[in-house]
């Protein structure tokens, strides 16, 4: 049996049940599944829980680009059509980035972020700014910025950047550890993936059967 998760609103009382979201900042499919699954939390008592998760683009699309065979280059130049599509009808900009990135920088950010209630600001500029091709998301110092300037700013930019830079080289590396144990847990192999009461739905195409295990559950009866 798995674990049921709730927690409950101070401001209204009503319980809400924990929804798990395991995302990437180098991902499309991430990024055009976030307003969609935030939009859950406005019609379910739900709450999402941030994970972060490592696209492993070497293990599915070839690892070097010289190296790529011409059949992996057609699944990636096939799948930005794809998230170009989903994105032009929403107004979003997607350009695939023009190497491969290590997006572990960017997600301990993001737990950073979260720790300090503001990863919703961090994640939408994160997203916006990388696949726009204006964000190093491998560059300590473009994501210290960026934190700072998406955080609340309450503390000067100094004694943020110190704070962010000794929790990324200390505990931040054990908390995306600690993310990364409990994916394999769950049986994490891509991203978008949510995770409802155990059950996996991965893409940002399945958020419509997400709602419908959300209604199967009958959660506003709670």
């Amino acid at each position: 049996m798995f674990p049921i998760k709730f927690i409950r609103s101070y401001t209204t009382g009503k319980t809400r049940e924990i929804i798990k979201f395991y995302y990437d900042f180098k991902s499309p499919y991430t990024y055009l599944a976030l307003e969609p699954a935030l939009q859950l939390e406005k019609e379910y008592p739900i709450q999402l829980r941030f994970i972060p998760w490592v696209l492993r683009i070497e293990e599915s699309f070839g690892g070097n680009l010289q190296q790529r065979s011409k059949l992996n280059w057609n699944k990636v130049r096939y799948g930005y059509l794809d998230c170009r599509r989903f994105a032009n009808e929403r107004g979003l900009i997607i350009r695939g980035p023009q190497r491969i990135f290590d997006s572990r920088l960017s997600l301990i950010g993001g737990l950073y972020a979260d720790k300090h209630n503001f990863f919703l600001s961090y994640a939408y500029r994160t997203f916006e700014l990388f696949f726009k091709r204006q964000l190093n998301i491998e560059n300590i110092d473009e994501i210290t910025k960026l934190l700072y300037e998406t955080s609340n700013k309450n503390v000067s930019f100094e004694k943020f950047s110190q704070d962010f830079q000794s929790y990324a080289n200390n505990q931040g590396q054990q908390d995306y550890l600690n993310a990364e144990h409990e994916a394999d847990q769950d049986n994490v192999f891509g991203v978008p993936t949510f995770i409802v009461r155990g059950e996996p739905f991965f893409g940002n195409d399945r958020i419509s059967w997400v709602k419908k295990r959300l209604d199967s559950l009958k959660l506003h009866d709670i």
